[in-house]
């Protein structure tokens, strides 16, 4: 219990701060890749590629302290990143489909959902403490 408390401090504040800024990244790469020519599909997935490799760049040297082997870290970050993303589609289809939410609220709850289950299994999983 201890252990989850901790995590959340000024870790989740780092956190937030690197995901915001990593979706902010990705809206302006795929917004001008796909400007400068490249196909939609092309363009937003080199974009999402670049926001992928800052984000855990800064969530595991900013938020996390850059204590863990990239070797140990990133397959698990990844890991996590591909299951959230799976968890969003799962969120986003039950909140229209069967519950009637309209897209912007769908669009909060797969925000919330989504990054909550990240930070989590980030702070637990992938960048645990180090006991010490």
């Amino acid at each position: 219990m201890d252990r989850l408390r901790s995590a959340f401090r000024p870790k989740l504040v780092r956190f937030l701060t690197v995901g915001i800024g990593a979706a902010a990244l990705l809206f302006v790469l795929s917004y001008l890749f796909v400007r400068w020519g490249l196909p939609p599909f092309a363009g937003s997935a080199a974009a999402y590629v670049i926001a992928f490799i800052v984000a855990y760049t800064a969530q595991r040297g900013w938020t996390f302290g850059g204590e863990h082997s990239h070797a140990h870290a990133l397959p698990r970050y990844l890991t996590v990143q591909v299951g959230c993303a799976l968890l969003s589609g799962i969120v986003a289809h039950v909140a229209v489909e069967m519950l009637g939410a309209s897209p912007f609220v769908m669009s909060i709850v797969v925000t919330v959902a989504a990054s909550a289950a990240s930070y989590v299994l980030s702070s637990l999983w992938v960048f645990p403490d180090r006991a010490g």
